[in-house]
């Protein structure tokens, strides 16, 4: 009694078959994992980055967690209102992207505000970069309910 070569043969061939398409799943699943991680890193980098902007640009006068100044929707004695809220309490969500962003940019200034409108929102034009201001205001939208954020994003 032999030993069949052809059957040895065929087992080395099928565990190596098993032990590849187990090696290609196990690389499969941790690119997966690691992209995903990877997707959230970034992600939180990124929203950290804009809280950095946020609080470095415009918290003080918008408050650090959003609010606003008090009274903002009653005129100061120089005529001008206070800073508003830039949560779900305050009308930014009321804007679209652009206008937001031309805000932020330019200012209060027309088109953006009606001639001669007198305000303390200065203009980021030369100060942050187009990519800082969406990134500032992607920190702000962070903040709305799932509710307003989805109404905000149909304007």
């Amino acid at each position: 009694m032999g030993l069949d070569l052809n059957l040895v043969n065929r087992v080395r061939i099928s565990k190596s078959k098993i032990t590849s398409t187990k090696l290609t799943g196990l690389i499969f699943f941790l690119l997966v994992v690691l992209g995903g991680v990877y997707f959230f890193l970034d992600k939180y980098r990124y929203a950290k980055h804009g809280e950095l902007l946020y609080l470095t640009h415009c918290a003080f006068c918008h408050g650090d967690k959003l609010e606003g100044q008090p009274n903002w929707k009653t005129r100061n004695k120089n005529g001008r209102l206070p800073a508003p809220p830039h949560d779900e309490t305050g009308h930014t969500w009321h804007h679209s992207d652009q206008l937001l962003f031309d805000l932020v940019k330019f200012g209060m200034v027309p088109p953006n505000a009606p001639q001669a409108y007198q305000s303390d929102m200065p203009a980021y034009e030369n100060i942050l970069t187009d990519e800082e201001i969406r990134t500032v205001l992607n920190y702000i939208k962070s903040h709305w309910p799932e509710e307003i954020r989805k109404r905000q994003s149909e304007l």
